[in-house]
């Protein structure tokens, strides 16, 4: 088997391992797998032959994304080594589950912000390929446009609950990612593989970054209603606030995981096979 060959199909177990794992509740084997699967795609599409215009923008993007799953899985390791701490006092237990919060946020900002590189990098892959599919084309720009239809009123409905400075200085790298993906798609099916890997993928990603988005704005939106209650409203440390983002389908871990690393994966294949088709026309 051909060493291109080879690295995608050890990615393809890794990224059902990693699926497997995540309904197993084993978060660290998940992460791992994961891991293994994007490096794995990585140096399949290194060693491509003949995709010279979509390489390294490809390959850019799939590392950031690596970068992000590896920052995810150290975060991990060390809650697992910090479980257990104790605060005394509601005040300082309350202070204490802020900054914790707060932590939190800030390192889903980061995550966000690879996300939002690994996409602008596949996205500079998409656009370095030839345009060919009038009808493709017109297909992908008017999913896109219904996918930012979709999301712009979910996020219209958040934006008057909160103040939008606050609110976008939080938010802004998984908005990023979520207005470069749609904007990847819609230009995709100009330029489409002849299986549509590349659209479908870019697909997934959209979903991807949009749930980036919910989750990123709801943890914001926790930490603020905590942080500045409303006027008569009972607080009590220790009790589990909900974070949920209202307009967003609530899916599965399981279910995000492969979502995730599938478009991963089929924006990757699928630029490779529309840069080979290209040069074989």
């Amino acid at each position: 088997m051909r060493l291109p060959s080879g690295l995608l199909v050890a990615s393809v177990a890794a990224g059902l391992h990693s699926v497997a794992a995540t309904l197993l509740a084993m978060p660290a084997a998940a992460l791992q797998f994961g891991l293994a699967m994007l490096l794995a795609l990585l140096g399949y599409v290194l060693a491509s032959r003949d995709v010279r215009r979509v390489r390294w923008a490809v390959a850019a993007g799939l590392g950031f994304l690596a970068v992000v799953a590896a920052m995810r899985l150290f975060w991990y390791q060390g809650q697992v080594d910090e479980l257990g701490w104790l605060t005394s006092g509601q005040g300082a237990a309350k202070t204490a589950l802020l900054a914790r919060w707060r932590e939190m946020i800030d390192r889903e900002m980061l995550a966000a912000l690879g996300l939002a590189l690994g996409v602008l990098c596949l996205a500079a892959g998409v656009l370095a390929l030839p345009s060919r599919r009038r009808r493709r084309g017109v297909a992908t720009t008017v999913l896109a446009l219904l996918l930012f239809a979709w999301f712009g009123l979910n996020l219209a409905r958040r934006l008057g609950r909160h103040p939008l400075p606050d609110l976008l200085g939080t938010v802004w790298p998984a908005l990023l990612a979520a207005l470069v993906t749609m904007g990847a798609l819609a230009l995709s099916g100009w330029r489409a593989d002849r299986r549509w890997l590349l659209p479908v993928g870019l697909v997934l990603l959209s979903l991807v970054a949009a749930d980036a988005y919910s989750d990123l704005a709801a943890a914001w939106s926790g930490w603020w209603v905590m942080t500045k209650p409303a006027d008569g409203a009972f607080l009590a440390t220790g009790v589990a606030v909900s974070t949920s983002s209202e307009g967003f389908p609530q899916l599965s871990q399981a279910i995000e995981v492969a979502i995730a690393l599938a478009g991963a994966g089929l924006v990757a294949v699928g630029a490779v096979r529309s840069s080979r088709e290209a040069d074989a026309a």
